[in-house]
């Protein structure tokens, strides 16, 4: 099985480019994984007959949001985190709810669970870093356990954090910058530590791998980028990874695609 995930930046936007049926055609995916899409679905000018297409759409038009086109029909597809979780957790905060964003989708293939998720930034001046480090992050790897109790979990995303010093260009300079503090690089290290597998990691070590560059300094020529987009397994299906790699020649948004393969 092949997964593709790609924050395209807005749906919209990247097909007036050319760029998404391209993209599907050269990988032929079989679950394909978007964040940002910035669109609900009737306003998507993308056609794959051969998907089931899920969406999850934020309430404020053209903001966030993610989707989940698939060839195996899904037993369920779930929007969103559950009840007890929101409870639990007291999303909101004083920029709203992320639950309301359109942030996450899992659906329920035969052999496992697949989630996308657009984590949400902490922002410049790092407003956002307690809802995402004692709320959000929390939340979500205990959805994913919680989804894990079922069957094994395939998770992707950008999760908006860059997790050691060899996922950004400029460790020293970015230190405590929103994407590379502490408190959010302690996320990851708690989905690992929880039994979830950077796939990418098995495959490539050291730096100068990178799925996101900013806008500025022709940075993305330059290769002064930061790896902020991943696909995580859980331990049960470790060995069954065949391939996770980034494409970073693929244009049409400020994100790389990055893709997995795993036999299933």
């Amino acid at each position: 099985m092949k997964l593709l995930s790609w924050n395209v930046n807005g749906i919209r936007a990247v097909h007036k480019k050319n760029l998404f049926a391209p993209l599907i055609e050269q990988e032929k995916p079989d679950v394909i994984c978007l964040q940002e899409t910035k669109a609900l679905q009737h306003e998507s000018p993308i056609d794959l007959p051969d998907y089931d297409e899920y969406w999850n759409s934020a309430q404020k038009k053209g903001y966030s949001g993610t989707a989940i086109f698939t060839k195996e029909k899904p037993i369920e597809a779930i929007n969103d985190f559950p009840e007890s979780i929101t409870k639990k957790y007291k999303l909101t905060d004083q920029y709203g709810d992320p639950n309301t964003e359109g942030r996450v989708i899992a659906i329920e293939l035969k052999k496992c669970f697949v989630v996308t998720v657009y984590t949400p930034n902490s922002k410049g001046d790092l407003s956002r870093i307690p809802l995402r480090h004692k709320n959000w992050d929390p939340a979500f790897l205990e959805y994913m356990k919680m989804l894990e109790e079922k069957k094994p979990v395939v998770f992707c995303g950008d999760l908006n954090v860059a997790h050691t010093e060899d996922d950004l260009a400029n460790p020293k300079a970015n230190t405590n910058t929103h994407g590379f503090t502490r408190e959010e690089r302690s996320g990851v290290d708690a989905m690992i530590e929880q039994g979830f597998v950077d796939t990418f990691r098995l495959f490539t070590q050291g730096n100068g791998n990178y799925s996101w560059w900013s806008n500025f300094a022709n940075s993305r020529a330059r290769n002064i980028g930061w790896r902020i987009d991943y696909w995580f397994v859980s331990d049960a299906l470790k060995k069954k990874v065949k391939n996770s790699r980034i494409l970073p020649d693929h244009m049409g948004s400020d994100h790389a695609p990055v893709v997995l393969e795993i036999d299933l």
